[in-house]
């Protein structure tokens, strides 16, 4: 049997299957409208671009396809087959483009364009060759391809490898979460379009090759290529998933019109082969109920589009103003930072001038610098008293610096509580006197073994003493050591002013004093128990404080962790 170059006119009898025209004709119109919409929002895009040219370039080969298997000229046959390898692999690399471009955010580089255009070069110069179409097969109405279509299944395996490599690549790069989400949405239609319509044509050529009919019948593997043209509308339907659920191209709306559109055509195309009365009046049913379907959907959509755009100007206002309160917030700290920062080295340049004077009126008070006359001894006494209040102020403001700043520093180590608050009790007791305060003290049997720093639970329970000595006109001071179940306690009991309610949930903030504290203490500062309560939780304790009212008295309690073992 001989083949020739057709030159003159042939014709021959072909069998059309219907299977044709439904792979063809919807899935061509499916893919050039999607692209067009994309391309029509967003002209300037280069991927909505890329889109519409893998649209068009779908449809002229399904066209060519087509025009191949359903035209008797065989002229006509030989023209558009010299083409129609080609059209696949621009659809194949410009797969692969826009797939870098779409999940990238950029163009590629030159010398990429440069090496791919290379290869399609050598492939368009050989077309009118008899590399490429060796003759016509009068029998089978189809043509011979040379040996250029080797190396078109080698690009074509090439482009789809490629391909593969960067989808699986960037999977595995993209942080969890939303971006990943897309990514692999868009690799599964990809792969799903790259297997179906490359794929499926290798495939088939394989199996023709090694005299495999996988389906039977006189169309055997041809049937396989056509199933696979699908693998377009699952691309585009994954698109279409994309920019609805992740506002890909910008599209929104028109993605659902798009969409819907495709249905009304995929089903009025079947006008076209059904020739059954029943099944024309089923395909006319589904068309209009789809069209029906189609506006409510569209209807549903605008309105859910024009909720979520309202949604997402709020949240950006939003974002604006958190932004803002950040940046302030940010300035507040560092002002306060700096505020923290110069309230240390005040107290600091401070304490030591005090310091100086309190010692010297203490020597005068005791007679080092010979006997004091009656009229200096209580101004003395008042000089001493008044640096000794200055100086307690001054070390709080320390301690609230070093906390803030962090700098609190603690020294642990195992001690005994028990003696420990005993001897703050005795040291306290000439503070007492002169108030003429009782001030008991009372331990329960036990083991009181805590690791804690001995001076800063030193300076706690004296703070907790000496505001209560304070801050009880008449009465008494009961101080109580206990041992609990894991834990010491301390209760420190005054039958002073009490501390009212509303006062309760702030009383250790800082710079908080009960109304009638200043009747008493005017020189309070409302730092102390701010300070014992950073100093108790920096031991993993809990400091509280309970009272009946006001002029009721008030019982503060420390609890601390008793050491195992």
């Amino acid at each position: 049997m001989g083949y020739d170059l057709v030159t003159n006119l042939q014709t021959c009898y072909i069998d059309v299957p219907s299977l044709l025209y439904y792979s063809h004709i919807p899935t061509a119109i499916i893919a050039f409208i999607i692209g067009l919409f994309v391309f029509w929002k967003n002209r300037h895009s280069l991927v909505s671009k890329i889109l519409l040219f893998i649209g068009i370039s779908f449809a002229l080969w399904s066209a060519f396809d087509l025009i191949i298997w359903v035209n008797p000229d065989s002229r006509k046959v030989m023209f558009f087959w010299s083409w129609i390898n080609l059209l696949e692999m621009l659809i194949s690399v410009s797969t692969l483009y826009f797939s870098y471009v779409f999940l990238e955010k950029k163009d590629v580089s030159f010398n990429l364009k440069l090496f791919f255009s290379s290869l399609l070069t050598v492939f368009i110069i050989f077309i009118p060759s008899r590399l490429n179409l060796l003759g016509f097969d009068y029998i089978n109405c189809e043509s011979l391809q040379g040996p250029l279509l080797n190396y078109y299944y080698f690009l074509e395996s090439f482009f789809s490898l490629w391909l593969l490599a960067y989808l699986i690549k960037k999977i595995k790069d993209s942080p969890r979460g939303v971006e990943r989400k897309k990514t692999v949405y868009f690799s599964v239609g990809v792969v799903a379009f790259l297997f179906s319509f490359s794929g499926t044509n290798i495939l088939s050529s394989a199996l023709t090759a090694l005299n495999i009919n996988l389906f039977g019948g006189s169309y055997g593997n041809w049937l396989l290529l056509q199933y696979g043209l699908f693998g377009m509308t699952i691309f585009m339907a994954f698109l279409v998933y994309l920019i609805v659920q992740f506002k890909a191209f910008n599209i929104k709306l028109l993605a659902t019109q798009a969409l819907v559109v495709g249905l009304v055509v995929l089903i009025g195309s079947q006008f076209f082969f059904v020739r059954n009365p029943v099944n024309i009046v089923l395909t006319g049913v589904t068309l209009v109920l789809t069209i029906g379907f189609g506006y409510l959907l569209i209807k549903s959509v605008k309105s859910e589009v024009a909720q979520r755009e309202r949604i997402e100007r709020l949240a950006g206002d939003l974002a604006k103003a958190n932004d803002g309160l950040f940046a302030a917030n940010l300035k507040l700290k560092e002002l306060d930072k700096q505020k923290t920062e110069f309230v240390s080295i005040a107290s600091h340049q401070l304490r030591s001038p005090l310091t100086a004077i309190k010692g010297y009126s203490s020597m005068m008070l005791e007679g080092t610098y010979g006997t004091l006359g009656e009229k200096l001894q209580q101004p003395i006494q008042n000089i001493y008293d008044s640096s000794q209040r200055l100086v307690t102020i001054i070390e709080d403001f320390l301690n609230i610096t070093r906390i803030e700043l962090g700098r609190m520093k603690y020294e642990f180590a195992t001690l005994n509580f028990k003696e420990l608050a005993e001897k703050v009790v005795n040291d306290q007791q000439s503070a007492a006197k002169q108030k003429e305060v009782a001030l008991n003290y009372h331990a329960e049997g036990g083991e009181y073994t805590i690791n804690a720093d001995s001076g800063k639970i030193s300076q706690v329970i004296s703070n907790l003493i000496d505001n209560a000595i304070k801050y009880t006109s008449a009465g008494a001071v009961d101080v109580t050591v206990s041992d609990g179940k894991g834990v010491v306690r301390l209760a420190v009991k005054d039958s002073g002013v009490g501390i009212p309610a509303e006062l309760m949930s702030k009383l250790f903030e800082k710079f908080v004093r009960a109304d009638d504290a200043g009747k008493i203490n005017y020189a309070g500062t409302g730092l102390g128990l701010y300070v014992a309560k950073q100093m108790v939780e920096a031991h993993k304790g809990k400091i509280w404080a309970e009272s009946d009212g006001r002029g009721k008295g008030s019982t503060f309690i420390v609890e601390l962790p008793a050491k195992k073992g």
